[in-house]
């Protein structure tokens, strides 16, 4: 019974992760700048792989009865380079003067650069 419930709940985050990306991926597609594709790829992308990694990790402890440490390793790593590389990756494009959409209204980056404190 209690195998049933935790492969049920398994099932469920990995639908989640799967249609998250899914979202991750037509952002990517319809988003207008490098910076938009940047956040949405390093937002939704690092949810979907999170929820994906979670699932399977559930599924092994319903079905298998372990725990499987690889998957939380995984996890781990995810939540940590997901962002990390996100971030870089808008830092780099700002660096080499990467335009805006019409839309950006205030260049925070540029504040924060120009501040001594920092």
């Amino acid at each position: 019974m209690i195998a049933t419930i935790i492969t049920s709940i398994a099932i469920i985050f990995v639908v989640l992760g799967a249609l998250i990306s899914a979202f991750a991926a037509t952002g990517l597609i319809r988003l207008r700048d490098v910076y938009s594709r940047a956040h949405a790829a390093g937002k939704a992308t690092t949810l979907g792989a999170m929820f994906l990694l979670f699932g399977a990790f559930l599924y092994f402890i319903g079905t298998e009865e372990y725990v499987n440490m690889q998957l939380i390793i995984g996890i781990i790593f995810v939540f940590i380079t997901g962002p990390l590389s996100s971030h870089l990756i808008m830092k780099a494009a700002y660096n080499i003067n990467t335009p805006y959409t019409k839309d950006t209204k205030v260049d925070e980056i540029k504040e924060d650069m120009n501040d001594t404190k920092l």
